[in-house]
């Protein structure tokens, strides 16, 4: 057989596609922000992760130039040869004292983070326990260190258990997301560590979409449940309250130096380290995050108004307790046309299909920011409200649509 041979032929998502359900790849013309453009018209974004409204912010754009003018457009080469300048080095010591870590280290992508760590701490005989709904840079990271991987039933800390006692003696490392982020749930951390903790296994915490977003700091998923102490290593990205590219881990100091002089550590020792432009846009974004809280503050106060108004329709929003906004419609012929829906009415969200969810469970996945305005949100609960009535998957009362009336009226 060809190997070619599956590439003629044609998945149903192809054929939706061709008949003009462009809901992947669609070319934005204009910067990341709560309204974009696509294919000339203007939409507002609810399928970003730009949780803090930071991607085009004045401040982070202008230390990106200004890192372009000064350090050039690209490293070049990898951080362990040529690639390491001193912004990688101030960066890695802000997020290390941001996360309250000995140290930390920086990678070219989140993604790439999970697979170096992962696979660098884990090895041969050891044991890597992944949720069953962890991030495919999870999976593939505890692929890649070629230890034994055991999975356990999503957010069951009784089968973590069950799982963990089954790895007998071996070196067991426990990782799980922060924030799962195609249902906006939280793990349960406090009981994950405990489990950890009877049974002698290590644990990371990937913090993708917790960083900016959970905690009093905004710290994250860990410093939400008062566990910095008790975590071993946080992962994160710096592509989503942290807007630009990277990945990081953050540790003891022990830790991080085996992850800087393992070979076993491939992501980090053989890619092209970030350019300037973006570790700039970092750093100048950890600033904001510190200094004003008041976007956290309003983030969470459009995500209580939006999972409460949506709920309150009759959608199923699932577990999600966080700026993550998934829609569970069915079927994949049904879920494009409620994307259809809501594209015509200029409203940006995201398709997700199996394998990233079950069969017959297929999302509206849409994603809040601190940079919506409240009518912003009224246009997209009405939008929803009458799609949603139309294609029977809410009683549609036309409530949300008499509140908001009313409240402009007054």
């Amino acid at each position: 057989m060809d190997l070619f041979e599956k590439c003629s032929q044609l998945h149903p998502v192809v054929e939706l596609m061709n008949a003009g359900f462009h809901a992947y790849y669609r070319v934005q013309q204009s910067s990341p922000d709560a309204e974009v453009v696509v294919d000339g018209h203007s939409m507002i974004m609810l399928g970003s992760n730009n949780y803090l409204g930071l991607a085009n912010d004045p401040r982070v754009k202008r230390a990106a130039v200004e890192a372009i003018a000064t350090w050039g457009a690209g490293t070049t080469g990898s951080r362990v040869l040529n690639g390491t300048l001193s912004l990688h080095a101030d960066i890695e010591t802000r997020l290390a004292r941001f996360l309250r870590r000995d140290a930390a280290i920086f990678f070219t992508s989140g993604y790439m983070a999970n697979l170096g760590v992962i696979s660098s701490l884990a090895g041969r005989g050891d044991c890597v326990v992944i949720d069953r709904h962890a991030h495919a840079s999870i999976v593939d990271g505890a692929k890649l260190s070629y230890a034994e991987v055991k999975r356990f039933r999503h957010n069951d800390v009784k089968d973590l258990e069950r799982v963990l006692e089954s790895c007998g003696e071996s070196g067991k490392l426990v990782a799980v997301d922060g924030i799962y982020s195609m249902t906006g749930e939280i793990a349960p951390l406090p009981r994950i560590v405990e489990a950890c903790r009877r049974h002698g296994a290590r644990l990371l915490v990937d913090d993708a979409h917790g960083l900016g977003v959970l905690g009093r700091h905004g710290r994250g998923t860990v410093e939400h449940f008062g566990l910095e102490d008790a975590v071993d290593v946080i992962v994160g990205t710096s592509s989503k309250a942290l807007p630009a590219i990277g990945g990081f881990a953050a540790a003891q100091q022990p830790v991080i130096d085996f992850l800087r002089l393992s070979a076993t550590n491939r992501p980090f020792f053989f890619a092209t380290a970030a350019p300037a432009s973006a570790v700039a846009s970092i750093r100048a974004a950890l600033d904001i995050v510190e200094q004003e809280p008041a976007r956290r503050r309003k983030l969470w106060d459009t995500t209580r108004r939006f999972l409460h108004a949506v709920r309150g329709m009759g959608f199923d929003a699932g577990n999600s307790q966080t700026p993550i906004v998934p829609i569970t419609v069915g079927s994949i012929e049904r879920t494009f046309e409620m994307w259809k829906g809501l594209t015509d009415a200029g409203v940006f969200v995201n398709v997700v299909l199996p394998p990233a969810v079950p069969a017959g469970s297929c999302l509206i996945r849409m994603t809040l920011t601190a940079s919506h305005t409240d009518q912003q949100i009224d246009r997209v609960l009405g939008a929803l409200e009458s799609i949603g009535a139309r294609l029977g998957l809410i009683p549609g009362s036309g409530r949300v649509s008499e509140e908001v009336a009313i409240k402009r009226a007054g």
